[in-house]
């Protein structure tokens, strides 16, 4: 992505915007060539993209690179005071998304402890296969080292690869 600049603030395209001698730009300053924005005194800074925000604290430097710090991985803190690190804040992810998936077929469950019917065998099996992929990933995501290492689950979508429940 590329911003503009002008004495140190941003201008946005398809704004007009006012120099520091007071004059007015028109909003189409953007079909400007090279030549007329630099004389205009309009920089342009490419941005580079940012890490993945799950993993770091980051933002931008006046030049478009890059300043960023990974997050804790590990919760710090305790009681009120705690806050999540990237590992249970993922392992909460999983936990979620466990529930979403066995909520579609909890009617099978209500139905059976209700009347007693039974469980379909594909629901049972898919339910049992869900829990399992659950404790799969949990226990990755708790096993990963260092921040590279969650990186690497993240990246290979490993936290989205639930069974399907086949009809």
């Amino acid at each position: 992505m590329e911003i503009f600049k002008v004495d140190g603030r941003q201008i946005h395209l398809g704004r007009s915007w006012t120099d520091a001698a007071g004059t007015q730009h028109p909003k189409s300053w953007g079909r400007w060539s090279a030549d007329e924005k630099a004389a205009a005194g309009i920089s342009s800074v490419v941005l580079q993209p940012l890490p993945d925000q799950r993993l770091y604290t980051s933002s931008h430097n006046p030049d478009g690179s890059v300043a960023s710090t990974a997050r804790a991985l590990n919760d710090v803190g305790e009681g009120m005071a705690r806050v999540p690190g990237v590992k249970s804040s993922l392992i909460a992810q999983v936990k979620q998304q466990q529930g979403a998936l066995l909520a579609q077929t909890d009617w099978q469950i209500i139905r059976k402890a209700d009347a007693g019917t039974a469980i379909d065998a594909k629901v049972q099996s898919w339910r049992n296969a869900i829990r399992a992929k659950a404790d799969e990933l949990e226990a990755a995501v708790t096993a990963a080292a260092d921040t590279d290492a969650l990186a690497v689950l993240l990246d290979a979508g490993t936290l989205r690869d639930w069974p399907e429940l086949d009809e």
